[in-house]
């Protein structure tokens, strides 16, 4: 069950001049969903709601484009995302001890947010640097060749 949260109307209001000043609107649904996530963060079902009322659309429709692109994100996200790199190099290289490490010192599990906001934690197929493994990103900053004893001094430059 997702958490009843009241979110800001002055969000809203912005989302919403941002739809009315479109030229097409209805024909405009991924474009109107990247701004509500970039305003909101993430897309509640109350945004998703919201956007099927401007767009006069049904909300199904909203709702299976936020489910089918893994870029959209139904959870709010932490002030900082930290990716683990899970490809073949970095796995092999030890980025499975670097997540259990993370997990540990963050107190959360991969997909999940810390109570503060602070950080988000997840797991990614391939970053594409796989000279670099095992490699972590932290937001854009990419860590290569990280070992499980700099993982603290990492998290201290975000703290």
């Amino acid at each position: 069950m997702e958490n009843v949260r009241k979110l800001p109307e002055v969000k809203y209001q912005e989302l919403e001049l941002f739809i009315d000043n479109l030229e097409a609107p209805k024909e405009s649904l991924i474009q109107v969903l990247h701004k509500a996530q970039s305003i909101f963060g993430y897309l509640p079902s109350e945004v998703q709601l919201f956007i099927a009322r401007k767009l006069d659309i049904p909300a199904s429709e909203v709702f299976g484009v936020v489910s089918f692109y893994s870029y959209f994100s139904t959870e709010p996200k932490g002030e900082h995302t930290i990716s683990v790199c899970m490809g073949t190099a970095c796995y092999v290289k030890g980025s499975e001890k670097l997540m259990n490490r993370l997990e540990s010192e963050l107190n959360i599990k991969s997909g999940e947010t810390t109570k503060d906001n602070k950080f988000t934690l997840k797991g990614v197929r391939c970053i594409g640097a796989c000279g670099l493994a095992p490699v972590i990103t932290v937001n854009e900053k990419v860590y290569g060749k990280v070992k499980e004893d700099d993982i603290k001094n990492i998290l201290n430059e975000y703290i």
